[in-house]
């Protein structure tokens, strides 16, 4: 039976017409070429989404036909290359127009929030910025900078967002404190073993102007909820 269907599959993409019904449940009917030509499209916009983001489509397929056809282009090859560096350019200025905008934004709210977390009944803040409460107090040792420790941890950004969890996925992590970022370094080392605290870190003692991927903007000020579990030098 899955021989057959295969081999009628096969048969019906051979012939010179399709039958394709669109999402509104119209059938059309239209050339293998025709689909082909389609779906080759398709694969390479979606393949290429974000570096066609800005472009003139018609104007892409215009010069993409072009070539295809071995026709002569409208542009030198030089002028190409002098048209997309200019374009590169002006798309990255935009980037980092926007980048800056992001950044600014997070830093007046990290400020803020900082300003008015330090107020707040058990909230410590130390000479670096950094500022740091304890949920339970620790009976253990406390780790030095040049520990290895195992924690259960969970990141967050000031909106709540989550960006890293170990408690999550329920699996401590094993660590080595030179390697973390520098405030959950210089919190980690106001516990105990045992203990629990959470930490509120300023922008410039976490990924700073860079950030961290797409989960980190520039300059945000994030929040760690740590569960200290054992320290080994």
């Amino acid at each position: 039976m899955k021989k057959m269907l295969v081999l009628c599959t096969i048969t019906s993409l051979s012939g010179s017409l399709w039958a394709v019904t669109n999402n509104n449940g119209v059938t059309l009917r239209s050339s293998q070429s025709d689909q082909a030509g389609y779906s080759l499209g398709y694969l390479l916009g979606k393949n290429n989404a974000e570096a066609l983001q800005g472009i003139n489509l018609d104007a892409f397929i215009q010069g993409l036909s072009t070539a295809a056809k071995g026709k002569q282009p409208v542009l030198s090859e030089q002028d190409m290359a002098k048209v997309l560096d200019r374009y590169k350019k002006q798309s990255e200025a935009k980037e980092l127009n926007a980048l800056q905008h992001v950044a600014e934004k997070n830093s007046r709210e990290g400020e803020q929030f900082l300003a008015d977390n330090a107020q707040k009944t058990g909230v410590m803040t130390t000479s670096t910025g950094l500022q740091y409460s304890t949920i339970t107090t620790g009976t253990g040792k406390s780790p030095s900078k040049d520990s290895t420790v195992t924690i259960n941890y969970e990141g967050r950004l000031l909106d709540g967002t989550v960006f890293d969890s170990s408690i999550a996925r329920q699996q401590p992590v094993t660590l080595k404190i030179s390697e973390v970022i520098t405030g959950l370094a210089q919190g980690l080392s106001t516990m105990k073993e045992g203990g629990k605290s959470r930490f509120f870190i300023p922008a410039k003692l976490g990924y700073g102007a860079i950030g961290a991927g797409d989960a980190i903007g520039p300059d945000s000020t994030l929040i760690f909820d740590v569960d200290l579990i054992k320290v080994a030098d």
